[in-house]
């Protein structure tokens, strides 16, 4: 018999918090089917919906059948973005290199749009990873009352209030304040000075970037050039007979 889901008490986030948006150059694009018309409209939806879970997806990270049903109506977005969840690349990314109550950080960053709340919601949906697994973890997000209250069935999960009015700055995007791996795992592949520093050192900006055609490039070439020729004798003045050595011009009779 499965548990059941441990009480949480939500804390006070920004999303939590109603106001009156209004729209601006810094608002956020919203992806969903129910105004996507056009085949170039449906890829920057599913290249939004990559961006959300993977942060970057390569072409070895795609679910090309995903997305072909995903273009033809037979999944909703909800669907498609419980495929990324299960998928290979999620299962390897986000599970098998983190505790759980990191996958479960991550989780609800990127499917319910949020931060967790406190370390009591982590242990409560790390109960549900243990005793249902992933798919029944992520299909319990994807069925909560937040998760279809704000994306509903069509609409691409996204970061709920990251900016708001009347602050400069707003809050940094879930894939930069929450690493991808733990710091256990940080420190066995080397993050962030092994792997990182020698290509910080060698980095060269791009206005010093040596151009075609500079005389620099040609530097080391001149450098490695020997002279092969022998130095010129050194003659003392002494030995010198002016009377022959300087050439004698008759004058003229």
């Amino acid at each position: 018999m499965p548990l059941p889901l441990l009480n949480y008490s939500p804390s006070s986030q920004n999303q939590r918090v109603a106001s009156f948006d209004v729209g601006g150059p810094r608002e956020l694009r919203i992806f969903s089917t129910d105004d996507q018309f056009s085949g170039n409209g449906m890829d920057a939806l599913i290249e939004a919906a990559y961006r959300q879970m993977f942060f970057h997806a390569f072409k070895w990270d795609r679910e090309p059948f995903l997305e072909s049903q995903l273009r033809n109506g037979q999944l909703t977005v909800r669907d498609f973005i419980r495929g990324l969840a299960l998928s290979t690349t999620f299962y390897e990314s986000f599970y098998e290199k983190n505790s759980n109550y990191k996958f479960v950080e991550h989780c609800v960053q990127k499917i319910l749009g949020r931060d967790v709340y406190s370390d009591r919601e982590k242990i409560a949906w790390s109960i549900v990873v243990a005793t249902k697994g992933i798919q029944g973890f992520v299909d319990e997000l994807l069925s909560s009352e937040e998760y279809l209250t704000n994306f509903g069935y069509n609409t691409v999960p996204y970061q709920r209030r990251r900016v708001l009015p009347g602050r400069s700055e707003g809050e940094r995007p879930i894939h930069i304040k929450n690493p991808r791996y733990d710091a256990y795992h940080r420190n066995i592949l080397g993050f962030p000075q092994i792997v990182w520093q020698s290509q910080v050192k060698r980095f060269v900006p791009q206005d010093k970037q040596v151009t075609p055609g500079n005389p620099k490039m040609f530097l080391s070439m001149a450098r490695s050039i020997g002279p092969s020729s022998a130095a010129p004798a050194r003659v003392s003045t002494g030995n010198i007979n002016i009377a022959t050595a300087v050439p004698y011009r008759k004058l003229p009779g």
